[in-house]
C-alpha cells in the first residue's frame, strides 16, 4: 500500500465542504502569487532576484503552504493547485488502492481513477 490513511466514499464526499473553501483559498493565492510572478516551487521572484534572498516569503505563499499542510496532514493529496485537483486514497471492496478524485468546482466525487492512469483514467463512481 502506498497510503496509510484511505478514506471509504463518504467520508471523501462529508470532507468536501471544508475542502472547498480551503481549494477556492488555495487557488486564489496560487494565482495572486503568480501575477507577482513569484515561483512557489523555487520560491522566488522570476528571474531569480527578489524574496529568496531576504529569506522572507510574501504574505500569500505563507498561507498557502499553511493550507496544502492542513490537506496534506488529512491524507488528501493535492494534485494541481491551480485547478484544485484532490484524490482521496481508497480502497476497493477487492482491496485495490485507487483514488477518488475531486476537481474544484464539481458538486461532489464523481469519479475514481487507479492510482497509474492518473486524471486521464478518471472513471465513473459508479465504477467504483
Amino acid at each position: 500500500m502506498l497510503h496509510k490513511k484511505h478514506f471509504s466514499l463518504k467520508e471523501a464526499q462529508n470532507s468536501l465542504p471544508e475542502i472547498k473553501n480551503q481549494l477556492a483559498k488555495i487557488i486564489e493565492l496560487k494565482s495572486s502569487l503568480d501575477s507577482q510572478n513569484y515561483d512557489i516551487y523555487k520560491h522566488q521572484l522570476f528571474g531569480g532576484i527578489g524574496l529568496n534572498g531576504s529569506g522572507k516569503y510574501p504574505p500569500e505563499m505563507t498561507e498557502l503552504i499553511r493550507l496544502v499542510a492542513l490537506i496534506n496532514e488529512t491524507g488528501i493529496i493535492i494534485k494541481d493547485l491551480d485547478k484544485g485537483l484532490i484524490d482521496f486514497p481508497h480502497l476497493r471492496n477487492n482491496g485495490e488502492e485507487v483514488y477518488l478524485c475531486y476537481l474544484y468546482n464539481e458538486n461532489e466525487i464523481e469519479f475514481w481513477h487507479r492510482i497509474e492512469d492518473g486524471f486521464a483514467g478518471r472513471r465513473s463512481i459508479s465504477e467504483l
